[in-house]
């Protein structure tokens, strides 16, 4: 489980012996992805990137060096990738960043001529909203987040949104990190359209979480991790195959979907305009679908997967149930057993004015923050004060 498979380690070895032939031509692949999201060779894992290295080379006589680095929201991706400051050859956002990306020109169509593999996506998760035609993005992952507790600081039952404003639980809260999905926790709690256009509902999202902010420890993305953990933080929301991880190394944590309702998503692998290696990345991408890198990276990341040559995969099936007895329920759960519903892309004016609103509620925590340094350091310039003259 979870070991190099013995034709990958030899092209790998084949693959460093090599090494030393400086003349050859070494082509570079630029991949832009989620942090924690690929079987990187720890433990004993598969190094996907370092197996797709030697197995590009067995097949083309062509070096490849992958490029990986990461980023912890969508946004902090879009706007890399619209900056045009690093050209990017493989990336993996989710859904309605991925509409809004081909809506504003900064996917290219793949050729799937190139990606033969892809036949193994189910068809349930192919033509979806985002990508209409499927021509931009084959899905990599998909998944819902929920309310991750930790037992031994909760002695509640935890069924809806309402555990992440309670004020039993202040300094011991985590909230998302960025907008759109912060957003939604809020839009969830209150019964409102996570999609819609009314100003007015943004403004009411926005004060429940204005009124969240005071019991909030942190706003946090891949922080939460150590965070949940170690026990310094009692309730959070994350995404479910991010929740087995944290189980793994701290089995006081529980994991629930919202009565009220949750976000579903997929992240998909897309090509973005500014690539300059098009032909490499779809190849990247149809080595990702195959059997071992694919099943390597959903016993990494824990994450659900649309492909089903790791759905029929014994070995991945009993890894999940090692991990936590109820892990494919968790991931997998009976459809219609939770209420679900993608996040889509914003029009321009609805997106503007939810950026505004966050950085509104951003700064009222700074704004909070600085009070109570500032209160403080005047308490202790009097206390000063008065012990001079009292020796005086």
């Amino acid at each position: 489980m979870k070991k190099l498979a013995a034709a990958v380690l030899t092209l790998l070895l084949l693959a460093l012996s090599l090494s030393g032939c400086a003349s050859e031509k070494t082509l570079t692949l630029n991949v832009y992805n989620w942090g924690e999201y690929i079987s990187d060779g720890s433990e004993g894992t598969l190094n996907v990137n370092t197996a797709f290295e030697a197995y590009y080379y067995e097949q083309t006589g062509t070096r490849v060096r992958v490029n990986y680095t990461t980023y912890a929201s969508n946004e902090d991706m879009y706007n890399k990738i619209r900056s045009g400051a690093t050209r990017y050859d493989v990336i993996i956002p989710s859904d309605y960043m991925i509409e809004r990306m081909i809506a504003e020109g900064l996917l290219r169509k793949l050729n799937f001529d190139n990606i033969p593999n892809f036949e193994y996506i189910d068809p349930d998760y192919r033509h979806l909203f985002y990508d209409p035609t499927n021509e931009y993005s084959i899905p990599y992952a998909y998944g819902m987040y929920g309310i991750i507790y930790n037992t031994t600081l909760v002695d509640e039952e935890v069924t809806g949104w309402d555990i992440m404003w309670n004020e039993r639980y202040a300094g011991q809260i985590l909230q998302f990190n960025n907008p759109r999905d912060a957003f939604g926790t809020a839009q969830y709690a209150l019964g409102i359209d996570v999609n819609t256009t009314d100003h007015a509902e943004w403004d009411r999202a926005k004060d429940l979480l204005s009124r969240q902010k005071p019991l909030v420890q942190s706003y946090v993305m891949d922080e939460i991790f150590n965070k949940m953990k170690n026990g310094s933080a009692a309730v959070a929301c994350y995404y479910a195959g991010d929740f087995l991880s944290m189980y793994e190394d701290n089995e006081d944590l529980a994991f629930v979907y919202p009565k009220e309702g949750t976000n579903v998503y997929v992240d998909a692998m897309c090509i973005p305009t500014c690539s300059a290696q098009p032909e490499l990345a779809e190849a990247y991408i149809n080595f990702l679908l195959s059997e071992e890198p694919a099943v390597a990276n959903a016993e990494y990341t824990y994450y659900a997967t649309p492909n089903r040559l790791v759905r029929e995969n014994e070995e991945y099936i009993e890894c999940m149930e090692e991990i936590h007895p109820d892990a494919m329920d968790i991931i997998y759960p009976e459809a219609g057993s939770v209420k679900a519903t993608f996040f889509q892309n914003l029009d321009p004016d609805t997106l503007a004015y939810e950026n505004a609103l966050w950085e509104s509620l951003k700064i009222e925590s700074n704004v909070s923050s600085w009070v109570y340094i500032v209160s403080g350091a005047i308490v202790l310039a009097l206390v000063a004060m008065l012990i001079v003259r009292a020796a005086v």
